[in-house]
């Protein structure tokens, strides 16, 4: 896997601040479940727990991830997941699962370190793991 040196280091933004993932801005094409729900170009539905616990949730997510993106996972705890996804041409792709106690849904963030465009590959990507925790149990 090639790797784009204008791409390969971590935003320093990335975890948990004061309780919710970082906001999606108008430097980098992201979606967020924590952008308004206005927002039609960044904000995401977050992910529902179903049947599962959150860290049930964060193990299915890491084996989604692992079968259906060239992914790395950085970080997984049981209620929080970083992964970092890779494209053909060696661009990164942050990658956030935040359990949220409180609100009672896990939070989720794809963002691009570089670029305002992804053409829809970080919208296709939470929607294409949301298929897969709902049991459609596919991926391409």
């Amino acid at each position: 896997m090639m790797t784009n040196p204008l791409t390969s280091k971590r935003p320093a933004n990335l975890g948990i601040h004061d309780g919710h993932l970082a906001i999606c801005d108008d430097q980098h094409s992201s979606v967020s479940s924590e952008a308004p729900v206005e927002d039609r170009t960044h904000y995401i539905a977050p992910l529902e727990l179903g049947d599962r616990t959150p860290a049930q949730l964060m193990k299915r997510l890491q084996t989604a991830i692992a079968g259906c993106e060239q992914a790395e996972v950085i970080t997984a705890t049981d209620t929080y997941l970083h992964a970092e996804c890779h494209s053909p041409l060696g661009f990164i792709d942050d990658l956030e699962f935040f359990w949220s106690e409180e609100e009672g849904v896990c939070h989720v963030r794809s963002a691009s370190r570089l670029g305002v465009t992804d053409l829809g590959k970080n919208r296709a990507r939470v929607e294409k793991l949301r298929m897969l925790l709902e049991g459609w149990g596919f991926c391409d």
